[in-house]
């Protein structure tokens, strides 16, 4: 067997074929907004081999679109301002720049991603782990919803990035337990959550302890208006990338069905009987429909899992890992859930209850489809979703279809 150390070292000197490192090979039809590149190799940004290594052994061919505009931008050290799709590699985007720049002699916070939710925490903090198996990069999760004691204990080793919720890295830094002095990045995972009125004013607590010279990357698929201000007063000629030519993912199948509350149900039934499901999301608008309609489909004879907010984090992060790895085809969630969660299996999003806004829509639909692979999502509409209905239309620019009697399998189950 070849030593991949001396694969990757041929690598670096154009002497073999990259692919040759990639273990994950994954041979579903891939849509555009992730292949449509510019033939970028990711030697061509002369990373660290130990990096290459892990990046091809995740199984990551080459640079996706918003990875080539904004890799070597940010291992350039400038600001950014990213707008992209979810599911088209995002987070590697910035994840493999803040890899590059770690100085692993250096044993302080070197750079910090905020993330609005735990279970998008650990979502993100495994893509570390597994691009930088071969760097020894120290990287810790802190959240709410944990015991602070344990993150203050666990900040006293050896910490070169971390990931966490805004108002837990904010409380460390200001009991003086975590020192964001020498902290010369900072990446924001779905700034347009992390910007909302909810985090904005902890968002600008953070940076107080941030040293003048810093840098601060913004990654969504969507921004609210209040991002100009805040990048007028944070960000220091910040370069703008925006891939969102078209605002829902290619390669994902939209419909909508229309019908009465009561027939919801056996609409699902019907639904779970007919088509071909790797792993499917199904969104309720409340907590309690999440927790009713789990127990509808386990009478039915369905197995599936329930997440939603006032659930302990404990049960959450469960059932986050365990739905991730197979153990279920069927999640029922709110919209917890929509946030830059990466579930590869998942080819169905099913609306139980229709969304209220074209970001939330969004959000829910780009479950499915992920990494430019094929998706469908089906929304289930009564006569009171019909304002939202047209809204978010016009909203996104898009039109969803009536559902077919039969759905065509090559659509979603490649």
């Amino acid at each position: 067997m070849v030593d991949k150390e001396v694969i990757i070292e041929k690598v670096i000197q154009n002497k073999t074929d990259p692919k040759s490192l990639v273990t994950k090979v994954d041979n579903r039809i891939k849509t555009k907004d992730v292949t449509d590149t510019k033939g970028h190799s990711f030697e061509d940004y002369h990373l660290k081999i130990e990096l290459l290594k892990g990046i091809y052994e995740k199984g990551y061919e080459n640079p996706s679109p918003v990875q080539e505009e904004v890799i070597p931008i940010a291992i350039a050290g400038k600001d950014i301002i990213a707008r992209a799709k979810n599911g088209t590699g995002k987070t590697g985007s910035f994840v493999i720049p803040i890899l590059e720049k770690i100085d692993t002699n250096k044993n302080h916070v070197q750079a910090v991603i905020l993330i609005p939710t735990r279970e998008l925490a650990l979502q993100v903090s495994s893509t570390i782990r597994e691009l930088g198996k071969y760097l020894n990069v120290q990287c810790i999760i802190c959240t709410g919803g944990t015991n602070i004691k344990d993150d203050i204990y666990r900040l006293h080793n050896p910490v070169h990035v971390l990931v966490g919720t805004p108002g837990r890295i904010l409380d460390l830094a200001s009991k003086n337990a975590l020192d964001l002095s020498r902290c010369l990045m900072m990446a924001l995972d779905e700034a347009d959550k992390l910007l909302s009125q909810d985090f904005q004013s902890i968002i600008e607590g953070i940076i107080e302890f941030l040293p003048m010279k810093r840098q601060i990357m913004l990654f969504s698929a969507t921004f609210p208006l209040n991002v100009k201000s805040f990048k007028d007063k944070y960000l220091k000629n910040a370069v703008m990338k925006n891939l969102m030519e078209e605002l829902t993912l290619l390669g994902l199948t939209q419909y909508y069905t229309y019908l009465k509350e009561k027939l919801k149900l056996h609409c699902l039934h019907t639904l779970f009987q007919k088509l071909e499901i790797n792993q499917a999301i199904i969104f309720c608008n409340t907590t309690k429909r999440v927790e009713l309609l789990a127990k509808k489909i386990t009478e039915m004879g369905f197995s599936c899992y329930y997440t939603h907010a006032k659930m302990d984090q404990q049960d959450r992060n469960r059932v986050y890992h365990d739905f991730r790895h197979n153990a279920c085809r069927c999640l029922v969630s709110s919209d917890l859930f929509t946030r830059g969660i990466d579930i590869p299996n998942v080819n169905v999003v099913i609306n139980f209850d229709f969304p209220k806004t074209a970001e939330t829509y969004l959000h829910r639909i780009g479950r499915s489809g992920r990494f430019g692979h094929l998706g469908l999502a089906i929304s289930m509409i009564t006569d009171d979703d019909i304002p939202n209905f047209y809204a978010i239309q016009k909203d996104l620019d898009t039109e969803i279809e009536a559902m077919p009697q039969e759905i065509d399998k090559g659509l979603y189950a490649v």
